[in-house]
């Protein structure tokens, strides 16, 4: 008897893509990408795939989403839905939905991405290439966050690292910082630096208060046109995400590496070690000498969430 599918879902703050998975892996050719805005919630995304692919009675679903899960729900960071695995079972039919953050997707996913997936950016010259090693996955795209992923990615503990506070260095990061919390109830966040938004407020930052506002992909168009606001705008991004990283790296140990996730983090990738990420990264006092043990990688695979809900559903089969 031929095993009937599952299903897996990336639910972030615009959009959600949807796929259907066997044997860890995601079915090819399964995938579809819906708006966020043309729906009401997760159950209708899901509706509306089950009923385009002619599918009635998946076998199990998985659903990755961008905001803090417990008790089975959660209410996305970036997105005015809230999702339960209830009203998941009851939309779909399928007994026990998995619900999960969208970066622990990304972490269950590593050990099952091919190396084409995966592009080196800063080697670490006393790194560990033990793939028991603890690792780390920086998502960064609409919102960003981090988790460590632990046992080879079978253990992956939630986290919401892009809601501490942006890092302060010196004057002009106290300015920053202030700047960014006139327009978040007077709190400066990391991801309010560091995501699509964020990118758009530090180009804003660079460019003076009279300068007309714009979004990520009008500052990636920019930079693209060897515009110097843009470049400069960058280079700031890349020098706060490489000294939140040297945190996070200081507070994990993955000397596995670190894993950049997320459309934002491709985007800017190839920028990082002109914009002084590096530097960023190391500068870290008397633990200086100790931050040359992380290799850091960006993910350029856009749909690994999908992978990791699909490897999440197969462990669950197994146990």
């Amino acid at each position: 008897m031929t095993e009937r599918p599952q299903i897996v879902a990336d639910l972030g703050g615009t959009n959600t893509r949807v796929a259907q998975a066997a044997g860890g892996q995601v079915v090819a050719g399964s995938l579809r990408r819906y708006a966020n805005r043309d729906f009401d919630g997760l159950e209708a995304v899901l509706a509306r795939y089950l009923d385009e692919v002619g599918l009635t009675a998946p076998s199990g679903l998985c659903v990755a989403a961008a905001g803090l899960v417990r008790d089975g729900a959660t209410a996305l960071t970036n997105l005015d839905w809230v999702v339960r695995t209830d009203r998941l079972a009851e939309a779909t039919g399928v007994a026990a939905p998995i619900l999960i953050n969208d970066l622990q997707a990304q972490g269950h996913a590593l050990p099952a991405l091919p190396a084409n997936a995966l592009r080196r950016l800063f080697p670490a010259p006393r790194g560990s290439d033990d793939p028991e090693a603890s690792r780390l996955v920086i998502g960064i795209g609409t919102g960003f966050n981090a988790v460590a992923v632990h046992d080879g990615g079978a253990v992956v503990p939630a986290g919401e690292a892009g809601h501490v506070s942006l890092p302060v260095a010196d004057l002009d990061d106290l300015a920053l910082a202030r700047q960014l919390a006139a327009g978040s109830d007077g709190f400066a966040s990391v991801e309010d630096a560091l995501s699509g938004r964020g990118l758009g407020a530090l180009d804003a930052r660079v460019a003076g208060p009279l300068a007309a506002p714009r979004d990520a992909a009008a500052v990636m168009d920019a930079l693209a046109r060897g515009e110097e606001r843009a470049n400069r705008a960058v280079a700031l991004f890349a020098r706060l995400l490489g000294r939140v990283a040297g945190d996070l790296a200081l507070i994990h140990l993955p000397y596995g590496g670190i894993y950049l996730a997320g459309g934002v983090a491709r985007a800017v990738g190839p920028h990082l070690a002109t914009g002084g990420f590096a530097e960023a990264f190391a500068a870290k006092g008397r633990m200086r000498g100790f931050m040359d043990q992380f290799p850091v990688w960006l993910i350029e695979d856009d749909f690994a969430a999908l992978t990791g809900c699909a490897v999440r559903l197969a462990a669950q089969g197994r146990g």
